[in-house]
């Protein structure tokens, strides 16, 4: 490690610091130092050859910032979140998470699993959403391994965790490449049949303002085909073409283009917060999305091997939440790319399956790749 900061007497990583003790992004890691549920908190600093960081909370599994450069050379930081471990702690938020056990909604908090019902909290619109109110996101990760370009973070959730069943350990892992990606690795296993769907949740603003709206980005997605919503954000069961809606990304177009458009679905979802079936069969060689921000030049590309990505275009921020150097998180100030299986999969067997069984093993990739478009 480049250098060891020692905090309560413990040893907690800090690779890539600064000289006055902060990271190149402005972060002061002290101030994410904490204990919740009798397990500490830190923040863990990945860098590469390229000059790029990103910095990982173990609370939640949380990206808390991503550095790096635009057209100009200039190094951003193009992530929301908060700059201290307290604000994540109090303030109810999806900002850059590890969700778990089960990403986005799932009907009324009911699933069946052989037969047998269980029943999970219902936190949104009547809806269990990622993962309840108690999900991973609010669960501090044990570290299992940590370097300069790597961190390994592991859970182990409970049989019966906000409802769900079996014992489930599961571990993401994140590295960053020296072509200036984050490679993001799920796996899971349990000793009962449960479900599961792991993903992250970071806000993107490219432009690296985050007062700035994400309208003028251009979006990218690999998909023909959405799955659309009711008035309470839960996927009807269909699966519909995007072919002569605003629904229709596979040819980049400014995000806000059509996003106030006449169209039910985008009344439905306040914007756009839907799952797109993606085109990519699996593939981690396909771009699954894509966003670029023509202010900054850095554009985002998305692989996944998962058959689903849910676009969310923050549609909820309103300027309540005060993020990293005291700056409201207004409207639509940034777009969250989420590699997914369906939301609510488990209720709609033609769909892939969320189900996991002893002896068997959850896998998933998710990769962010970050360049300059000139």
């Amino acid at each position: 490690m480049k250098k060891i900061i020692y905090f309560a007497a413990s040893a907690l990583l800090a690779a890539g610091c600064a000289d006055n003790g902060t990271t190149e992004s402005g972060l002061v890691p002290e101030n994410f130092v904490s204990d919740r549920d009798g397990k500490q908190t830190a923040l863990y600093t990945l860098t590469n050859r390229s000059g790029m960081e990103v910095c990982i909370t173990n609370f939640g599994g949380r990206i808390v910032s991503v550095y790096v450069p635009g057209k100009d050379g200039v190094y951003r930081d193009v992530v929301e979140g908060f700059d201290n471990i307290g604000d994540y702690m109090t303030v109810p938020s999806d900002f850059g998470a590890a969700i778990g056990r089960y990403a986005n909604r799932i009907d009324h908090g009911r699933i069946v699993i052989d037969g047998k019902e269980y029943r999970l909290p219902q936190n949104n619109f009547g809806h269990c959403l990622h993962g309840g109110p108690e999900g991973w996101q609010y669960k501090v990760y044990d570290v299992v391994k940590a370097d300069d370009t790597s961190l390994e973070l592991s859970i182990v959730s409970p049989d019966g965790d906000s409802g769900f069943p079996g014992t489930v350990t599961a571990t993401v892992r994140y590295t960053l490449t020296d072509d200036n990606a984050i490679r993001i690795d799920y796996s899971a296993t349990t000793d009962k049949p449960t479900v599961i769907n792991m993903t992250n949740h970071s806000y993107f603003n490219l432009s690296g303002n985050p007062a700035r709206p994400v309208t003028d980005d251009i979006l990218y997605i690999n998909a023909s085909r959405y799955t659309p919503v009711d008035s309470t954000f839960m996927t009807t069961g269909e699966i519909l073409p995007v072919e002569g809606t605003p629904m229709d990304f596979t040819e980049p177009k400014a995000i806000g283009r059509d996003i106030d458009a006449d169209f039910q679905q985008l009344k439905n979802g306040k914007g756009y917060d839907h799952n797109w079936v993606l085109d990519t069969e699996g593939s981690l060689d396909k771009v699954a999305a894509s966003v670029y921000s023509p202010e900054s030049g850095i554009m985002l590309e998305v692989y996944t091997d998962e058959p689903g990505i849910q676009v969310y275009t923050g549609n909820f921020l309103d300027g309540t939440v005060v993020g990293k150097k005291g700056i409201a998180y207004g409207f639509r100030t940034a777009v969250c790319l989420e590699t997914q299986h369906f939301p609510d999969s488990p209720n709609k067997p033609q769909w892939p399956s969320a189900v996991l069984r002893p002896g068997d093993e959850y896998t998933s990739t998710c990769i962010y790749r970050f360049s300059v478009k000139k």
